[in-house]
């Protein structure tokens, strides 16, 4: 049997997000520190692109995508919202926005591999 490699997508994706919202609580935590810059992890998109997962062809009637057919766009890094007199470039508002999305992401993680995982024992069991 192949491996399958969404759950290590998933995993590695689930790791991405802990270290996103571990980078979010500490700024957070430094919201009134006088000079202190907010931070954020490399977008996971650029993650995936820079491990290349590819997928092995079985089948010599199986396509295959060559790297220079598949185009990319560079996201663009989002200022923060503010800075005070301070020097502290952390917006709690930005902040919050970020943690939801970061457990947004997290639920949907966590639904896709438990249905795939549902999904996958039906297939092993024969039901």
């Amino acid at each position: 049997m192949d491996p399958v490699y969404l759950f290590k997508v998933a995993a590695r994706q689930a790791d991405w997000l802990a270290v996103r919202q571990s980078t979010v609580s500490g700024n957070i935590s430094n919201v009134n520190t006088p000079g202190y810059k907010a931070r954020d992890v490399v977008p996971f998109d650029e993650v995936m692109d820079r491990t290349r997962l590819t997928l092995a062809a079985t089948n010599p009637r199986h396509f295959s995508v060559d790297e220079a057919g598949a185009k990319t766009a560079k996201v663009r890094k989002g200022d923060s919202w503010e800075i005070v007199h301070s020097g502290n470039s952390v917006s709690l508002e930005q902040e919050l926005l970020k943690a939801s999305e970061i457990n947004r992401d997290y639920s949907l993680n966590t639904n896709i591999v438990r249905s795939f995982h549902r999904m996958y024992l039906m297939s092993v069991k024969g039901s």
